[in-house]
């Protein structure tokens, strides 16, 4: 087994540094919001998490139209590291989401249209699994898991843009506010310097996850073709 490098468990540390020093500005830092209280600190970790799980959905793509050009296998291993971090991601995000509504809508879930492209968006990624799941050739898993990324990628951006182009009640707090939002706020300056921080702690963090899964996927690959050797 390969060891681990000292810029990787170096990451290891900042990334919990970070996130210990997130923590702190979201829950003691920022002040309390006047009309939600307490419960709007979520938004802080919310925000955070579905950054990079949308950024990591949009690498996803990215990487499978790579690898459909050059069909290199490294493509397809990043490929799965970023879906596989992003959906955990996307999943903390609807949670916290659904915690921050139950105070601000009177319901832990409604069918906004926000909500609603969010849970379609990670309902895709899971079947993204489960298709690779059922093809047992690397090279043609491979390919079809580029092009259905490809496709399940384009509702990342939607997920994003969609409170900006229809009418919803989710918040849009950078940017414009729409005139239908319930539980938006307008932020101050140290919840502006805990919102950003928040955002920065979450892509470290993204990212050393990323090269962990990377790790483990240049194994799995390894044990794959000894698979196919002894198999032959």
């Amino acid at each position: 087994m390969q060891s681990k490098p000292i810029a990787l468990t170096i990451l290891d540390i900042v990334s919990i540094i970070a996130l210990v020093i997130a923590t702190y500005l979201a829950l003691v830092f920022a002040p309390t919001e006047l009309v939600m209280g307490e419960v709007q600190r979520v938004f802080y970790f919310h925000v955070g998490t579905a950054w990079v799980a949308l950024l990591g959905f949009i690498l996803a793509s990215l990487a499978g139209v790579t690898y459909l050009i050059t069909k290199n296998m490294a493509w397809d291993r990043f490929e799965v590291a970023a879906v596989e971090v992003s959906t955990l991601f996307f999943f903390i995000t609807i949670c916290l989401g659904s915690i921050w509504a139950r105070p601000a809508w009177n319901t832990w879930w409604t069918w906004d249209v926000r909500l609603t492209t969010a849970a379609i968006t990670e309902l895709i990624f899971i079947a993204y699994f489960m298709l690779r799941q059922g093809i047992e050739d690397p090279e043609k898993r491979a390919r079809f898991g580029a092009v259905y990324t490809l496709l399940g990628g384009i509702s990342a951006p939607i997920t994003f843009m969609v409170i900006r182009l229809f009418r919803t009640i989710h918040p849009v707090v950078i940017g414009n506010p729409s005139a239908a939002q319930e539980g938006g706020f307008s932020m101050t300056p140290d919840m502006r310097t805990a919102f950003f921080f928040a955002l920065f702690a979450f892509t470290v963090i993204f990212i050393d996850l990323i090269w962990h899964r990377l790790r483990l996927a240049n194994l799995e690959d390894k044990v794959e073709q000894l698979k196919l050797k002894v198999s032959m």
